[in-house]
């Protein structure tokens, strides 16, 4: 075998290994947030008196927020990961009372429910459609109208 082919062969393992253990090596960057897609929600909880109030906010996790002895009226619009289902209790307090809370996905009212008398319980809920799977633009080929199969 020819020397330069060795030569060439060793310097190209070599940069090779080398870029390789530079990547496993330089963990200094932290990965950043994914990003989640989401969906504008508007809880709603209409009212006298305090209550407490659980909903679900943004996090890839999609974990629920509670928010206690809330002053009603009370309103929030917030993002909720698609896939989630979005939802709003509230927990009415030892006076008891009415209260009613209501749900709205993309500005579009969903449900409402009601809340009565000591220790009153209401929840409001949605359903938002789960992410769509990423689409690769080079393995889809796009319809051609008046284009003929053959």
């Amino acid at each position: 075998m020819d020397r330069r082919v060795v030569a060439v062969a060793a310097a190209l393992v070599l940069a090779c290994a080398g870029l390789v253990g530079y990547g496993v090596l330089n963990t200094e960057d932290e990965p950043g947030e994914r990003a989640v897609p989401t969906a504008e929600v508007t809880y709603e909880v209409r009212g006298e008196g305090t209550a407490d109030i659980t909903y679900l906010a943004r996090s890839e996790a999609g974990k629920a927020t509670v928010a206690s002895d809330v002053t009603l009226p009370w309103k929030k619009t917030v993002e909720v990961p698609l896939g989630k289902e979005p939802t709003v209790s509230i927990l009415l307090g030892e006076k008891g009372g009415e209260a009613s809370c209501a749900l709205a996905i993309r500005g579009r009212h969903v449900q409402r429910s009601t809340a009565f008398g000591s220790y009153g319980r209401a929840t409001c809920s949605g359903a938002l459609p789960a992410p769509e799977p990423a689409v690769r633009d080079s393995a889809v080929e796009p319809a051609v109208e008046g284009r003929s199969q053959p």
